[in-house]
């Protein structure tokens, strides 16, 4: 195994991170040293986070927007410039590979975000005989998630050379903005389930924003505090919530980033409008009854007869212990009372609750 890579924020945040832990060729913050106070700034405030590993692809040419189309199963031919669309990146027979978000600098110019960074290949393949270019850049762009009901002053007051207010859910500026003296990228998205932004910058000027954000009192947090803020929204993770080319998107709840009436053709389009007519499986939040966490992947019962699998816990602050699971779609409905797993043999039981038990009709990142 290689060496773990660093971000370009490395240098500022060894000094202030209470751990680090390794993660896809990557060194991520674990946390810095109040795991709740991390929670309550994303919850309550406002909180950043280095999400340079996050992996980034720059697709180029004559037929960029052909080329994501072919992957992504949202309406990318239909975007205009300075949008963001998220959504699942599928295979020939309609199987989730990844999902991630398409920025669209123009019709010749795009950002296309991924979980895994092993995706050229798969990149290559879909898209043979187009004019792309299509080029890893995570090193070269890494990038500071502002995320809670507070950013909005935040970035307001870091940011020049446009009007903060103009940028609407899941749009971006396509020509930098000033933040710390620095230009950077700004959009409206993030990974948290509160109203956010995310800034994309180039390497030589992580000191300088990194500072501009904290100072104006923004809480750094890690990644201890991820997986209870993801389940309580619903946000699934590559090798997690499922393996590549295992699961369609409706497994996922991905239904409404399934654009299979836009022009646009993806690939497994026809075998995605037969699995639309009648999913088989359903993807849900389960509530779970004690203390004791189940494992990732701990089989979900009903009467002793398996229903499904729990496919990422955790204990939530605000909610308790939860679970994101895949289950039949006759016995997703809920208020069902269910039994999961635990490792030694046991279960506990639960009950089946809407997929984001946390603002479930995302008003708070629209706000």
């Amino acid at each position: 195994m290689g060496q773990s890579r660093e971000t370009a924020f490395h240098a500022i945040t060894s000094t202030k991170a209470a751990g680090f832990m390794e993660e896809a060729g990557w060194l991520w913050v674990t946390n810095y040293g109040d795991v709740d106070a991390e929670y309550r700034a994303v919850r309550g405030g406002v909180g950043m986070w280095d999400l340079s590993p996050l992996n980034k692809w720059e697709f180029r040419g004559s037929d960029a927007l052909e080329a994501a189309q072919r992957v992504h199963t949202n309406d990318i031919l239909g975007m205009r410039d300075g949008r963001v669309r998220y959504g699942p990146f599928v295979d020939e027979d309609g199987l989730v590979v990844d999902d991630g978000t398409v920025f669209r600098h123009s019709a010749e110019h795009l950002w296309v975000c991924t979980n895994g960074d092993d995706r050229a290949a798969y990149f290559a393949d879909a898209t043979k005989g187009l004019e792309v270019e299509i080029a890893y850049i995570a090193p070269e762009l890494p990038s500071l998630q502002i995320q809670g009901p507070q950013s909005r002053d935040l970035v307001r007051s870091i940011v020049s050379g446009a009007d903060v207010d103009d940028l609407r859910y899941f749009t971006f500026f396509p020509e930098p903005v000033t933040v710390g003296g620095a230009p950077v990228w700004l959009s409206r998205t993030g990974f948290s389930g509160e109203l956010g932004y995310e800034l994309f910058l180039r390497p030589e000027h992580a000191a300088a924003v990194w500072t501009a954000v904290e100072d104006a009192g923004a809480t750094p947090y890690g990644v201890d505090i991820i997986e209870p803020v993801r389940v309580e929204t619903g946000m699934i993770v590559t090798d997690y919530d499922y393996e590549p080319h295992r699961r369609t998107p409706f497994d996922l709840g991905l239904d409404r980033f399934v654009a299979l009436d836009a022009h646009g053709d993806f690939m497994g389009k026809d075998q995605l409008r037969a699995v639309a007519a009648d999913p088989p499986n359903r993807f849900v939040t389960i509530r779970l009854q004690g203390e004791a966490l189940p494992e990732y992947g701990a089989t979900v019962t009903i009467g002793g007869q398996e229903a499904g699998v729990l496919t990422s816990p955790a204990t939530s602050p605000l909610l308790g212990p939860l679970g994101l699971a895949i289950v039949r779609t006759d016995v997703a409905a809920p208020g069902r009372d269910v039994e999961v797993a635990l490792p030694d043999g046991s279960t506990i039981g639960g009950t089946i609750d809407v997929l984001a038990v946390y603002d479930p009709t995302k008003e708070r990142p629209r706000a």
